[in-house]
């Protein structure tokens, strides 16, 4: 299978741009040469995600609205990281801000764009150990639920459909795979 882009180019033009994210539409050749449209929205961070861990192999879960869905979603504590700057350090400040949690072990688990086909949005999920609860600092804009739960509830929540987010999806299911390969 060739990596070469089978698309052209012709034309880029800007047609939204806020703090988080600029959204570009593209005149485009597709690949068997017709022509046509590509939104393309670049975020301006780097999606960070945490499955905190005890000794017990509980865990913690995020209750929040999401504006965008008009719904309620469980997640594992989750937020932006500036581009260029190591991931670890925005995993460490979501964690304490949304859980009050601070780990001592750190372990980088997945890389993953969270819809490739529209946007260039990278997540960067990791598993936290070594917990210490102390005080969280959620920000004005968050009204968060914080639920503490065995793993295997957490990936239950995931088989059975209530817990929907991408990256706590792909963090739970992979951590599942890492328990049973290392039984």
């Amino acid at each position: 299978m060739e990596e070469n882009n089978p698309w052209t180019t012709l034309e880029r033009k800007e047609v939204y741009d806020n703090n988080w994210i600029n959204v570009n539409e593209h005149q485009v050749l597709n690949p068997s040469g017709g022509p046509g449209i590509y939104g393309v929205v670049h975020f301006k961070n780097t999606a960070i995600g945490v499955l905190p861990l005890d000794e017990d192999n509980n865990t913690w879960l995020v209750g929040q609205y999401r504006y965008p869905m008009q719904a309620y979603s469980w997640e594992i504590p989750e937020g932006g990281g500036a581009l260029g700057v190591d991931p670890l350090i925005g995993a460490k400040r979501e964690l304490l801000e949304e859980t009050g949690l601070v780990a001592t072990d750190w372990t980088e688990i997945q890389r993953m764009y969270l819809s490739n086909s529209v946007s260039d949005e990278l997540a960067v999920i990791y598993i936290a150990r070594g917990l210490t609860m102390t005080e969280a600092e959620p920000e004005e804009t968050e009204q968060l639920v914080l639920k503490k739960l065995p793993f295997e509830e957490a990936y239950q929540m995931v088989m059975d459909g209530r817990i929907t987010d991408s990256m706590s999806i792909a963090a739970i299911l992979k951590t599942k795979i890492l328990f049973l390969q290392s039984n």
